[in-house]
């Protein structure tokens, strides 16, 4: 199997079953996030447990890229501490945005299923939008929105 299709299988999977597809009623941190461009729209609930993400799950309506990398951004920040997240946010936004022909896939799991996306500049905020709306929500505990555009 070529890796392309297997990354596309991934995201075809997790659009089909997004993981942590529900609301979390004892969330510490809830920020929604907007693409105005193509009306992705979703909501992060985040529960802290000191400096430790204890459960992640998101709601929200978008495109397969955006519910995609969404269910696959839970399922990696769980039980990872906020900086640990922060770091992946970071990881992500390159992958995602920087070209780099010498990138560590493998370091990103099920994750470089989304290094596809780069080729497809329109797509890339469809990509990011979980990943921002997680950052807000680790910088900002209160509820608040945030916007790709």
């Amino acid at each position: 199997m070529d890796l392309k299709d297997l990354y596309q299988d991934v995201i075809v999977d997790h659009n089909r079953s997004p993981r942590n597809f529900r609301k979390l009623a004892d969330a510490t941190s809830v920020q929604e996030g907007f693409n105005p461009l193509c009306g992705d729209k979703l909501t992060v609930y985040l529960k802290l447990d000191g400096e430790r993400i204890s459960d992640v799950s998101f709601e929200g309506s978008g495109c397969a890229i955006s519910v995609a990398s969404a269910s696959l951004m839970s399922e990696v920040v769980k039980g990872k501490t906020v900086a640990q997240a922060e770091q992946l946010f970071e990881k992500m936004h390159a992958l995602l945005t920087i070209e780099d022909p010498e990138r560590d896939l493998e370091s990103l799991g099920k994750l470089a299923a989304l290094s596809g996306v780069r080729e497809y500049p329109s797509r890339v905020k469809c990509a990011t939008l979980c990943w921002h709306t997680l950052k807000n929500a680790l910088e900002h505990p209160e509820t608040t929105s945030v916007s790709t555009e």
